[in-house]
């Protein structure tokens, strides 16, 4: 399979599925189907929307080769005029998205498709693979950067992801969540954020004593010197033979070390004590980087018992998302089309949680006008307008005795539209300005909703009509 060409990844029953509806008579039906997540990782108050860029490359590059074909034939499952179809397949749908880096919430669409079923169908996996990973992502990562308070954040976990594409994507995505930069290389070529990185405990093992190692690394790079101290001993032999260095190496050659890193032990007490002998050597100015199975909770207490910590460098409990290893979006059909009129479809399941939104839908937040905070999100029909000239009651979907009825706010339409009937209408931005617009989007909520632990419940709502039509659907005897 052409590494580009992604369109064999699907799960089969999106195969078996599509030629049943060809065979059934389905293949023009026009059907939307909505992505979306049940629950924020983490017990979190939110997630961050990532992949869209990665979704877009796939859908528009989106074709059946000779070899895909004659492998769907030789399951023996698949008519001929289903194969043909494929053959000549061309992507035809509207998708809308939230951007990468918007705040998200559990229930409301992250992705819309709407199109030829079959179509729909076949990239329900792709849809779901690239926006669950990267939202993940992204999102743990921004919760370790809000845990650093301002100190940056570097992404190492290049070789404890699962996989290739995990590492590369994953990096991508934990810059859009905030991170400084990445270890890994590759990322930088691909996406243009830092690659970082300086040295492993093996170079220091190679040579005959640490200082040797210490000043062959200053010599190679006397303006971006950051030592790993702790291959032997931190206080004793790795902070002393780092201070000898700078005397001995780098001031001779008028350079300053820039860091040392500690990759082990109790960094409350190492950072406190490594800042009072670099203070006492006169350097200030030399940074002090901490790595070793990071994540925000041990960020967020070593912080508070005052550790002596400039940046932070975060392997495998962000690019894998250690604590919550699932995103858990999924993809329901909303809505299909029959002579022209639109046909609300629902799910229905014992576990309450698990019913679905039906109907093509739009996205609104409303936000303070004179805070630019966001008050709650908005779940409307697609088409449907909120006026923010007038008072505007909102109330929860499932406990409609809460209501409320705000004035002065603003709105502001979450998905916009990506392709129109397969045509990319969309302008990618770049991925700092992805990042500097998450970081954006993020202050725009009350720090009570951005908690670890117990975070408010940011409320996502539907209007009147979507409600309406939700509970008809739900009345019905039969289906």
């Amino acid at each position: 399979m052409d590494a580009k060409n992604l369109t064999m990844l699907a799960d089969f029953y999106e195969f078996t599925m599509s030629n049943g509806y060809f065979e059934s008579g389905f293949a023009d039906t026009r059907a939307c189907f909505d992505m979306f997540f049940r629950n924020v990782p983490d017990g979190g108050g939110f997630a961050v929307a990532a992949g869209l860029s990665q979704l877009v490359e796939y859908l528009d590059s989106l074709k059946f080769s000779k070899d895909d074909i004659e492998y769907l034939r030789g399951k023996n499952m698949f008519s001929e005029d289903f194969l043909k179809y494929l053959e000549n397949f061309k992507f035809e749908c509207d998708v809308y998205a939230v951007r990468e880096g918007t705040p998200i919430f559990p229930g409301e669409p992250i992705v819309t498709v709407v199109g030829p079923v079959i179509q729909c169908q076949l990239v329900e996996t792709m849809v779901l693979l690239t926006i669950n990973h990267q939202s993940l992502i992204a999102t743990k990562s921004n919760r370790i950067v809000r845990a650093a308070d301002g100190r940056p954040v570097m992404e190492f976990g290049a070789r404890r992801a699962q996989g290739p594409s995990a590492a590369v994507d994953g990096s991508r995505a934990a810059f859009i969540g905030g991170c400084a930069g990445s270890s890994c290389t590759i990322a930088e070529k691909l996406y243009h954020f830092p690659a970082l990185g300086t040295m492993a405990h093996s170079w220091v093992q190679l040579f005959p004593t640490e200082y040797d190692a210490f000043a062959a690394y200053a010599r190679s790079y006397p303006d971006a010197c950051t030592l790993l101290i702790d291959t032997y001993n931190v206080l004793k032999s790795g902070l002393p033979n780092a201070i000898k260095v700078h005397k001995e190496v780098l001031e001779p050659m008028g350079y300053r070390l820039q860091g040392v890193r500690i990759d082990s032990g109790d960094i409350t007490y190492l950072t406190k004590k490594i800042r009072r002998e670099l203070d006492a050597a006169g350097l200030e100015d030399c940074g002090i980087v901490v790595s070793n199975s990071l994540d925000e909770y041990i960020i967020r207490d070593t912080l508070a018992q005052g550790a002596q910590i400039n940046s932070f460098g975060v392997g495998e409990r962000l690019i894998t998302s250690k604590s919550e290893p699932v995103f858990g979006g999924v993809y329901k059909l909303a809505a299909i089309w029959e002579n022209g009129k639109e046909i609300p479809k629902i799910k229905i399941s014992e576990n309450v949680e698990k019913i679905t939104t039906p109907a093509f839908k739009q996205v609104y937040r409303l936000f303070e006008r004179d805070t630019d905070k966001a008050i709650a999100d908005v779940i409307t029909l697609h088409g449907e307008e909120i006026d923010d000239t007038k008072p505007y009651e909102i109330f929860d979907p499932d406990h409609t005795w809460k209501r409320k009825t705000i004035t002065d706010f603003k709105t502001e339409k979450i998905l916009i539209k990506i392709f129109d009937k397969g045509q990319l209408v969309w302008k990618e931005p770049t991925l700092k300005e992805v990042q500097t617009y998450c970081l954006e989007q993020i202050g725009r909520l009350w720090d009570e909703v951005k908690r670890f632990e117990n975070p408010h419940k940011y409320y996502v709502d539907m209007s009147q009509k979507l409600w309406d039509i939700r509970q008809a659907l739900l009345s019905k005897k039969s289906f």
